[in-house]
């Protein structure tokens, strides 16, 4: 990319280290991978010219600032990304080119037995005469949110380069473990310091999001009595029966399966246990609120309704609010979603704006003060092997970017 020439070498460069998240660790980071990264990442930033490189010590978020380069009143803008991948292989990434792609034919990943054809992969048609970067089969790529990181480090190494183009101060934000959702628990909107900002983390070119998921978590312990099958009658309480009446006490349609647009969800995330105890683990979506409440309330009258059936108290029920719906606030205020809309517009991208299925660490961010939707990034099929992204989308996601900068020069 001869404008942005750092773009997909500082890409490539990133997936290629792992830094998976870890759900199962307490630290913040979650992995040192991900502390290993972000330190490598903090000497990239100071090396190409930013100001106030630093790890924040609430949120282990990497900050840096591109100083404003004119005296008029410009609001901050902050745009913000993740560095952590998702939960499926990500050692020893290896990346694939696809030059000039056609748009139909199906392409090899690899020498593994899978492949992206487009009659599975429709959107790939999208893609006609554009240059991928795919896995070769045997990780996930790490688009979701490498893109990101090396999209907005491009768009300052532009301003840097351009000092022609007159710009308000911007701030950038670098975090770890979004995705096992709590990455931006501790995210620090006082030190950040922004008025608005932009979650760079989004999929295909043109989309825009400002409604997400309200999201809960739900773990399901079920204590059963285990005695010998053969003097079990009125005796043994099955822990595995119990967990099956428990997951039909749920209404059928609701499953991520069956469901789209604003249809909320009751998804069995695990199921794990012996007749002598067993664990259920769910997550609850919805993007109304009230709707979402209801299916709380429904989860936990679910194990009442078994405790009752029963005669014990066999099923305990602990729900756990993740994040809510962003629209509650930025709705307040349009005109962080409206600038990115018109900048979109200007470029000739038609904004994709739709209510997202699944939240982003903008959803934490909005209620902690700072309104932050999210831009596309251009992943797709993200969190697995059939991953890919194309390099011309992700330089007009940094257009984007520079885009929303001018303007937001411009009518201040």
């Amino acid at each position: 990319m001869a404008k942005y020439p750092n773009l997909i070498s500082d890409f490539l460069s990133f997936v290629k280290i792992n830094s998976r998240s870890d759900e199962s660790s307490t630290t913040v980071p979650s992995s040192p991978r991900e502390t290993a990264f972000l330190n490598q990442l903090m000497d990239k930033l100071k090396a190409i010219g930013l100001s106030d490189v630093e790890q924040d010590a609430q949120s282990a978020y990497v900050f840096a600032t591109l100083p404003a380069n004119s005296d008029k009143a410009v609001k901050t803008l902050g745009f913000i990304s993740h560095i952590d991948t998702a939960d499926f292989n990500s050692e020893n990434i290896n990346p694939q080119i696809v030059e000039d792609y056609d748009g139909q034919s199906v392409i090899q990943l690899g020498d593994s037995e899978y492949h992206l054809d487009p009659k599975v992969f429709p959107n790939l048609r999208n893609y006609k005469g554009h240059t991928l970067i795919t896995t070769d089969g045997n990780t996930l790529l790490g688009s979701d949110d490498k893109s990101g990181v090396a999209e907005i480090i491009s768009a300052a190494e532009y301003l840097l380069a351009h000092p022609e183009i007159k710009h308000g101060k911007i701030r950038m934000g670098f975090g770890p473990d979004e995705e096992i959702g709590t990455g931006a628990d501790h995210f620090n909107v006082p030190a950040f310091a922004a008025d608005y900002a932009y979650t760079v983390d989004g999929g295909p070119l043109g989309q825009l999001e400002y409604e997400t998921f309200n999201a809960a978590q739900a773990e399901i312990t079920i204590k059963g009595v285990n005695v010998h099958p053969g003097s079990a009658k009125d005796v043994m309480v099955n822990a595995l029966q119990l967990a099956v009446e428990f997951q039909d006490g749920l209404p059928a349609h609701d499953v991520p399966e069956k469901t789209d647009g604003r249809e909320g969800f009751f998804h069995l995330l695990a199921l794990d246990g012996t007749v002598d105890g067993a664990k259920l683990t769910y997550i609850i979506r919805d993007h109304d609120r009230a709707k979402f409440e209801a299916r709380k309330r429904l989860i936990v009258a679910d194990g009442d309704q078994i405790n009752l059936a029963h005669g014990g108290e066999y099923v305990q029920v602990n729900v756990k609010d993740q994040y809510y719906n962003m629209r509650e606030i930025i709705e307040k205020d349009m005109a962080v979603v409206e600038l990115a809309k018109q900048a979109m517009l200007k470029l000739n991208i038609k904004p994709l704006i739709f209510p997202v299925r699944g939240g982003t660490d903008g959803s934490k961010i909005s209620f902690m003060g700072l309104p932050t939707p999210n831009l596309f990034a251009g992943g797709e099929n993200m969190h697995g092997r059939f991953e890919y992204v194309s390099e011309q989308v992700m330089a007009q996601a940094v257009d984007v970017v520079l885009q929303i900068v001018t303007d937001n020069y411009n009518q201040n």
